[in-house]
């Protein structure tokens, strides 16, 4: 593969990594049946936190491992990321979103067909407020957004041991999904929000309601307006 071409590659890949992992959690906390069933919050946060490491670890050696629509867009912003290819990165995130969480449906098929919960079904593939106020949701979307993409060029200052910089990034996303995330489960990723709901949208799940599209735009916007106030105040700092 050209150079281009295996960046847009590890992208695709590392989110489909991403997400079988994230959602994969998920799925094993909300599902009947599931080993893990009702096992909380403080797990989803650290699968989440293990499933970002191990997901830069999987891709980050063919590219910048971004795995995040609003990380490739502050990275543009910033100055350190080539604005031709922000496009390409987030149709392969979006579409390795998607890939990831039809292999969580494969996973836990039989555990799908044994939940009747509609909630709990599309909380395993997307994201949804504790208390629906779509404003108040945003802001919480962006606030945490902030904090991923401030962490993230902070952590570019510095000089980690070879190997390190993946398990740095994983403590990042546990600590904004303890203390952030119990307001709108924290998605600080559209492509983790958008590829799982339009799995879910098309996958032909036992009771698994609607994919509520309504509050889709949240998870898509307030990461997106997160990332450029996160990257215009870290060029301001440096």
């Amino acid at each position: 593969m050209s150079g281009d071409t295996l960046q847009i590659f590890s992208e695709f890949l590392g989110t489909l990594i991403l997400v079988l992992l994230g959602d994969g959690v998920c799925a094993a906390v909300n599902l009947k049946k599931s080993k893990a069933e009702a096992s909380g919050w403080i797990v989803i946060a650290l699968g989440w936190g293990a499933a970002v490491t191990i997901a830069v670890y999987i891709s980050g050696f063919m590219g910048p491992a971004h795995l995040n629509p609003a990380v490739t867009l502050a990275m543009a912003v910033a100055g350190n990321f080539s604005w031709a290819l922000v496009i390409p990165f987030i149709i392969a995130q979006i579409i390795g979103g998607i890939v990831g969480a039809v292999l969580v449906w494969l996973t836990y098929m039989d555990h799908f067909t044994a939940t009747e919960d509609q909630g709990f079904i599309l909380g395993t593939f997307a994201t949804g407020p504790a208390i629906k106020n779509h404003p108040a949701n945003l802001v919480t979307e962006i606030i945490g957004t902030i904090v991923l993409i401030l962490g993230l060029l902070s952590f570019s200052q510095y000089t980690f041991a070879d190997g390190m910089n993946p398990m740095v990034v994983g403590v990042l996303i546990v600590s904004i999904g303890l203390s952030l995330g119990g307001a709108t489960g924290y998605a600080i990723n559209p492509a983790r929000d958008l590829g799982p709901r339009i799995a879910h949208q098309l996958l032909p799940i036992k009771n698994k309601g609607t994919s509520d599209w309504a509050y889709s735009w949240v998870p898509i916007v307030g990461p997106m307006i997160g990332a450029v106030i996160a990257a215009a105040l870290f060029l301001v700092m440096t």
